[in-house]
């Protein structure tokens, strides 16, 4: 198990912006597809992104296309979410999670990925 600590969530109105931050240890970060998931109360858990070991691919569920940026800084151990024009139905803990695998594309389903954080909350009110 590879810790990853994700960061930055908090309470915003419609409308507003948050950056998540996932940072990673105990691997060498760039060999890892990296993705972030969330979950809001009484839902499964939903693919919102993913980017490839480079970040030279990514990904976004329709939900989040046009409004979240995926990022990663490799030197850093760090994979970043920008939200932007935030809805009351982007409510849901937030996860980072990273995969190993030697996959042609950043995989967008929850068994594609090994490691998960704990999650962050993200919630959003009218």
């Amino acid at each position: 198990q590879v810790p990853l600590v994700e960061s930055g969530g908090g309470s915003v109105q419609a409308g507003d912006s948050l950056r998540l931050s996932c940072a990673a240890s105990g691997r060498t970060f760039s060999s890892y597809d990296m993705g972030w998931f969330r979950q809001a109360p009484g839902k499964e858990r939903e693919f919102v992104s993913a980017i490839s070991r480079n970040g030279g691919s990514t990904y976004y569920g329709d939900s989040v296309k046009g409004r979240f940026t995926i990022s990663r800084a490799n030197a850093k151990s760090t994979v970043y979410l920008q939200m932007n024009s935030l809805k009351p139905e982007d409510t849901a803990i937030y996860y980072c999670a990273a995969d190993g695998s030697y996959r042609n594309v950043p995989g967008q389903t929850i068994g594609d990925y090994d490691d998960w954080g704990q999650g962050t909350q993200v919630t959003v009110s009218s």
